[in-house]
């Protein structure tokens, strides 16, 4: 089933709201700022969740799995990752964000303060854009936060893998790992800041 035959009637809306996350993550990208030497965004994608997976989703919840629920009960039929160099700037990101006037925050999941159990860390936003009003998600994280979970994704996600246990705390560590090579980088671009 394609999205277009899944989604019927509110699919150009879901379009709609794909571009308007696409159009606010590219002001955000190319607006200059005087106080930064990078531009915080490196790059962003979007999605329109694909049937089968959104119907996984609300089994997992205990959802009924109806287009009501895909739209109206989770955040992410529409979503958007935004990638920065820095965690100052999925920080700065995340600011300008919760201020912009096309978006209403619903609910706000900080995996960067409080990373999941596996290491997965990222900012979340479970947002209500205002035109066209439906609900979106926002994922916000560094390249650092983005290449672990991406390699996570396509290594165990929704995969019945033997040694599991193991799996899990190796990737565990790496996500450690990467996030000290994360912290490392921005100690390196403040020293060069302050020179």
């Amino acid at each position: 089933m394609t999205r277009e035959e899944y989604y019927a009637d509110s699919y150009p809306r879901l379009r709609e709201a794909q571009k308007t996350l696409e159009t606010i993550a590219e002001e955000m990208k190319t607006a200059v700022d005087p106080h930064e030497d990078l531009q915080p965004i490196v790059y962003y994608c979007s999605r329109i969740k694909n049937p089968e997976s959104m119907q996984r989703k609300l089994a997992a919840r205990g959802l009924p799995v109806t287009l009501e629920s895909a739209l109206c009960r989770v955040y992410d039929a529409v979503g958007i990752r935004i990638i920065c160099s820095f965690a100052s700037d999925v920080l700065s990101v995340v600011e300008k964000l919760k201020a912009h006037p096309a978006i209403e925050i619903l609910e706000e999941k900080d995996y960067l303060l409080h990373p999941k159990p596996n290491g997965y860390r990222s900012i979340h936003l479970c947002i209500r854009l205002r035109e066209p009003d439906l609900r979106a998600e926002i994922q916000v994280r560094t390249i650092a936060m983005d290449f672990w979970a991406t390699l996570e994704h396509q290594l165990k996600y929704k995969k019945s893998i033997p040694c599991e246990g193991l799996i899990r705390s190796e990737l565990k560590r790496c996500a450690d790992e990467i996030a000290s090579a994360d912290l490392s980088m921005q100690t390196i671009r403040e020293i060069i800041k302050q020179m």
